[in-house]
């Protein structure tokens, strides 16, 4: 199933079960598969998931323009529009939680009833003047070489090292290279600045609703201290939940537990 945005770009999407939604957004370079574990269990414990490709990956339209922050947040919003959602539960991975971050910074809480941050860029992954404890610029102009070199050993490379941190088989990490090829070329490479250069410290200031900080304390990609410590933090009352030992891509090396850990957080809500 697809919906349009205010450009055209067409944005696919899958919708599973019935109940409160929960709306998930993936992590780069990937798409909504990524989801596949948590998407099954959720909706089979009486939860309505949706889960979209953002713009340039998966099965959504490859275009030039718009692989920033600003746009991904607003098609999340006109995905949520288009479908009504209300009372959703917005879950973020990685760059996805980004995507939530920027949405509830510029769109606000009225669809939403809760949010969750899994391995999550905000708030702020570049090394600055003003955030000095950051991750070098060299690291992102590394990933962005090779990305122009040979795009396809790079998700490889990181399938196999930081990503998953040696703890997926080689079919987790055979459906991580899939997924990443089958975003584009261009939408891919201008995400890494997305994710990584884009300041999430005043959209996390806007939370107002119950929020869930997950993050492992062995994540090679988005650091603990980096990610997930300081966004608990920033946002009002969030809860913060370390997986020990779990790599970045914990949704595949630790899926049974998050599974979990976000329907207990999902039953928490009263309403």
């Amino acid at each position: 199933m697809y919906v349009t945005t205010t450009d055209g770009a067409q944005l696919f999407y899958k919708d599973w079960g019935t109940g409160r939604p929960v709306v998930l957004s993936h992590g780069w370079p990937l798409n909504s598969d990524s989801w596949e574990a948590q998407a099954l269990f959720l909706a089979a414990n009486g939860y309505r998931v949706i889960a979209h490709d953002r713009r340039g990956h998966g099965r959504s339209t490859q275009t030039w323009d718009g692989n920033d922050m600003d746009t991904y947040a607003d098609d999340l919003a006109t995905l949520l529009d288009t479908l009504d959602v209300r009372e959703a539960t917005l879950v973020g991975f990685s760059t996805g939680g980004g995507e939530v971050a920027r949405y509830i910074g510029r769109h606000g809480t009225g669809r939403v009833a809760q949010a969750v941050l899994v391995s999550a860029v905000p708030p702020f992954m570049l090394r600055t003047a003003d955030n000095p404890d950051g991750v070098p610029i060299s690291v992102f102009d590394a990933i962005r070489k090779g990305s122009r070199a040979d795009r396809s050993q790079t998700y490889k490379d990181l399938a196999a090292g930081p990503f998953f941190g040696g703890g997926a088989s080689q079919g987790v990490q055979d459906a991580f290279w899939l997924q990443s090829m089958a975003s584009g070329h261009r939408n891919a490479y201008e995400c890494i600045a997305a994710f990584s250069a884009t300041d999430f410290r005043d959209d996390l200031a806007k939370f107002d609703v119950p929020t869930l900080v997950i993050h492992g304390d062995a994540d090679q990609v988005v650091p603990f201290d980096v990610g997930g410590k300081r966004s608990a933090a920033l946002i009002k009352d969030a809860e913060l939940l370390v997986y020990s030992h779990a790599p970045h891509g914990l949704t595949d090396t630790h899926k049974e537990q998050l599974g979990h850990d976000l329907l207990a957080f999902l039953k928490e809500y009263t309403g």
